[in-house]
């Protein structure tokens, strides 16, 4: 049997930055003089130490070792209890070593430090600050931040008012200080304030700062309106002094120039009307004289000149035969597409006639015509005449919702040249929803019997 070992007390207490001593009784309980090894085991052991550490012993022998525990002040040693072992270690016979155990209370310690970063800030309407708190202590900290303002010029905004803090950490705390009372012009005003920082409801910091205060105007914001100022003065100036009479001259130039041109005008229509008055008078003395057939002729001369194509006055129209068509009856009617999408933006139309059919033995006139197209179809649309494709005009669907023509000389559908509006159909948007396009296309004109 190797040692014996019998500590004065098993449970210690101790401050941070303090020490206590627990005395160990060593026995050599063996047979032979040995060495013992005194160290201590456990989380304590960083901060432990026996004095001595190493003693001989006779057979039978014993002495007093004294172990100190000195825990540091610091956030690595949490106020705990904290189990220790005092381990003597025999030399001669390690089988006989001993281990005795015990606990050691480490006593709670408060270090908080509070600062506002930064210490200064400016703002016309608003300064942003951060409130650095910092938990140097052993033991957790329940943290209260109270920022007031002794000229009760400010309010403040705080991201959490509360918080409690681990040993060893650190928090950040936004915070906003507002002024009560604003300024447009004027020197920064500083408005000093502190935070007090109330520890575990007992304890208060105080973290000073300050906001100073600027006008809501930029600086360079009179600077600027001066030098608009002037330029517009400026402007002004080089209106009523150049551009203006340089305006005023050559406006009285080109009026001038107008007045002489319209002088020249006037002149030449009196000397004109001068002459068709002579000559009015001319002729009115050879009517006198001339007797009637003159006038039967002039008459006749008079009716020949009356007649005109389709659209004129008369409302005529002529065939590709060469005969002149007139009269009929008003005739409208509408031709409306219902067409699919046609696929990889193909150039395929699907054509679409008058229903019912133009009656054999007449010829249509279109004098107008109304293209619809409501629900926004994209594609061509085109109007034909006849089977072969003649195209009358094409116009893309996506250029309008309703578009009219209103035509001089009217459109001539012969009865083999039958009426036909194509659709190519690229997208449609607005539309019933079912892949297809829908525009119309309203005519109106006269319908006219052909005679044989």
């Amino acid at each position: 049997m190797g040692a014996t070992a019998a500590l004065s007390a098993s449970q210690l207490a101790v401050e941070p930055g303090q020490d206590v001593a627990c005395p160990v009784i060593i026995r050599n309980a063996g047979t032979v003089v040995d060495q013992f090894a005194i160290d201590v085991v456990g989380e304590s052991a960083a901060w432990a130490v026996a004095t001595p550490n190493l003693v001989n012993l006779l057979p039978g022998e014993s002495v007093t070792v004294t172990v100190r525990f000195a825990p540091p002040v610091s956030a690595d040693v949490p106020a705990d209890t904290v189990p220790f072992g005092i381990r003597v270690t025999s030399h001669e016979d390690p089988a006989g070593s001993v281990v005795e155990e015990g606990v050691v209370v480490v006593a709670p310690f408060t270090a908080v430090t509070a600062e506002v970063v930064p210490a200064k800030a400016e703002g016309a309407r608003r300064a942003n600050f951060e409130v650095a708190v910092d938990n140097n202590g052993n033991h957790p900290a329940s943290i209260r931040l109270d920022p007031t303002d002794p000229e009760d010029d400010l309010t403040f905004w705080l991201q959490r008012p509360e918080l409690v803090l681990s040993p060893g950490t650190a928090a950040f705390v936004r915070m906003k200080a507002r002024p009560r009372r604003r300024f447009l012009r004027g020197q920064p005003r500083p408005h000093p304030f502190r935070v007090l920082v109330v520890v575990d409801q007992r304890e208060s910091i105080v973290a000073e700062a300050t906001m100073v205060q600027r006008q809501l105007l930029p600086k360079w914001l009179v600077p600027l309106l001066i030098a608009l100022l002037a330029f517009a003065i400026a402007l002004v100036t080089l209106y009523f002094t150049v551009l203006r009479p340089t305006i005023r001259s050559a406006a009285q130039a080109e009026v001038a120039a107008q007045t002489g041109q319209l002088a020249a005008v006037a002149s030449s229509a009196q000397q004109q009307a001068s002459r068709a008055a002579q000559q009015a008078s001319s002729a009115q003395q050879a009517v006198s004289g001339g007797g009637s057939a003159a006038g039967g002729k002039s008459s006749a001369n008079a009716a020949a000149g009356g007649g005109g194509g389709a659209g004129g006055a008369g409302g005529n129209a002529t065939a590709s035969n060469g005969q002149v068509l007139s009269g009929g009856t008003a005739t409208d009617f509408r031709i409306e597409a219902d067409t699919p999408i046609t696929a990889n933006n193909a150039t395929t139309f699907r054509s679409f006639k008058q229903n019912p059919a133009q009656p054999a033995n007449t010829t249509l006139l279109i004098t107008d015509i109304i293209l619809q197209n409501p629900f926004g179809d994209t594609g061509l649309l085109r109007v034909q005449r006849g089977d072969n494709g003649d195209v009358l005009f094409e116009i893309g669907l996506a250029n309008f919702r309703d578009l009219d023509y209103h035509f001089v000389q009217a459109l001539v559908f012969a009865p083999d040249q039958p009426l036909e509006v194509s659709v190519n159909c690229q997208a449609t948007t607005a539309g019933p929803n079912d892949g297809r396009c829908h525009p119309a296309v309203s005519f109106s004109g006269r319908l006219i019997t052909n005679t044989p």
